[in-house]
């Protein structure tokens, strides 16, 4: 298979799922993800006490919108995802992709990420509230889509900096692919005596 095709056919792949974080007051919350194969990027994260099909698919018009940049949506066979919904989400323009029961690596991608908003984020604090996590997930969701490398993009970010170029005293400049990467020698430069 083409490697250009193959990366094509990845950013117009979304995932979405949920997963749970407990407050300081032993509330559980539901926080949904919907992130993009082929870069990514977190497209939206928002946390809710109760899901319903409704709210999901609400969340879904928000991150996909009508856009026709994205052709399939891949999600578990969680009750929320109602054969009404489906439907909803076929009349968004997209073609729904249920991964296989009790088969988490079928959606791999967003079952990492989850596990990534866990390790550096969630682990870290406990929120208080379901505002102050949805804040502290907003303000981690822009960290991960600008500044966060990532190893599959080689590595890279998902949202670069539109001015991030090289500088004239890096040492070494390689392209990978449409990538130009610029490093510098990691060995620390002893002042002459």
């Amino acid at each position: 298979m083409d490697c250009g095709f193959r990366l094509g056919l990845s950013r117009a792949i979304v995932a979405c799922d949920f997963f749970v974080a407990i407050t300081a007051t032993f509330r559980l919350l539901y926080v949904f993800v919907v992130i993009e194969h082929g870069s990514r990027r977190l497209l939206h994260v928002n946390v809710t006490p109760q899901p319903t099909a409704e709210w999901t698919l609400q969340q879904l018009r928000e991150a996909i919108g009508y856009e026709d940049r994205h052709r399939y949506l891949i999600h578990d066979r969680d009750r929320i995802f109602a054969g009404s919904l489906d439907q909803s989400i076929v009349r968004l323009g997209l073609t729904v992709l249920k991964s296989p029961p009790q088969s988490p690596m079928a959606n791999s991608i967003c079952e990492r990420v989850i596990g990534t908003i866990r390790r550096e984020c969630l682990d870290w604090l406990i929120p208080t509230s379901e505002s102050h996590l949805r804040s502290v997930l907003k303000s981690w969701v822009g960290y991960y889509n600008r500044a966060r490398p990532h190893m599959s993009l080689g590595p890279g970010i998902p949202n670069p900096p539109p001015a991030a170029r090289c500088a004239s005293n890096l040492k070494s400049r390689q392209r990978f692919g449409e990538r130009l990467v610029c490093a510098e020698s990691v060995l620390v430069r002893w002042p002459a005596s």
